[in-house]
């Protein structure tokens, strides 16, 4: 089994997230088939479970997490913060950060931060909620329009290369509903909630598709980004 196929396994197929989950997988991996190279740093990356997706894209994969990761920590390389990155200026060929923005209190500081670390030329790959319910209570602050990821990443002087929305109303009203039914998920309904889950991460992605899918409803972006190369900057 291939690296990212083992990845796609580890995400249960009654876990409300896990179309938008392998929604969002796919897109990271072919983002970084195409502009991902020689060393990447992932900030947020807990377990590292991303470089089963993107690992045959670079020759390293350098991950960051605070010390109050609430994950297992013994996969971590460097400790530190989105906005405090203990490394020398132009460190990497390329940054991942998935699902992160939303935790950090100040995301033009850490964007930033970022474009700091990155090589002049290199790739940026975040992707941020729109859509999506309260989550790791209280460090839940933000939620993000295209309009205002766009914004945040040219003030950190990246070049904006794409912004896709991963999901239509159908996907994140099934992620939502998903989330929504775990609270009931105890006892004898156990078995059913999970069935309406399942069903729920098969149908609404197949609904989403041609005139029925509406993007103003996506629940997260993926945003590719690039630092202006020096020649570029002059």
């Amino acid at each position: 089994m291939l690296p990212h196929e083992r990845y796609f396994r580890l995400l249960p197929k009654t876990h409300p997230g896990h179309a938008v989950l392998r929604m969002a997988g796919k897109e990271i991996r072919d983002r970084a088939s195409r502009h991902f190279s020689g060393r990447m740093l992932e900030i947020g990356c807990g377990t590292k479970s991303k470089g089963l997706l993107v690992g045959e894209f670079v020759q390293e994969h350098v991950g960051l997490d605070h010390v109050d990761c609430p994950h297992d920590k013994s996969k971590i390389d460097l400790f530190g913060t989105a906005y405090d990155i203990p490394c020398p200026d132009a460190s990497f060929d390329c940054v991942l950060s998935t699902a992160v923005m939303e935790h950090l209190e100040e995301p033009q500081r850490a964007l930033n931060e970022s474009a700091r670390v990155l090589k002049p030329g290199g790739c940026a790959l975040y992707t941020a909620p729109f859509f999506w319910h309260l989550h790791e209570e209280p460090r839940d602050f933000f939620r993000y329009t295209r309009y205002g990821l766009e914004h945040l990443f040219r003030q950190a002087g990246f070049e904006v290369i794409e912004i896709k929305s991963l999901s239509g109303f159908f996907t994140t009203f099934g992620s939502a509903w998903g989330y929504y039914l775990r609270k009931f998920r105890w006892g004898p309904c156990k078995w059913l909630i999970n069935a309406m889950v399942w069903t729920g991460n098969h149908v609404f992605p197949w609904l989403d598709r041609g005139r029925l899918r509406d993007e103003k409803f996506t629940c997260m972006y993926l945003v590719v980004a690039r630092k202006p190369s020096a020649a570029h900057g002059k």
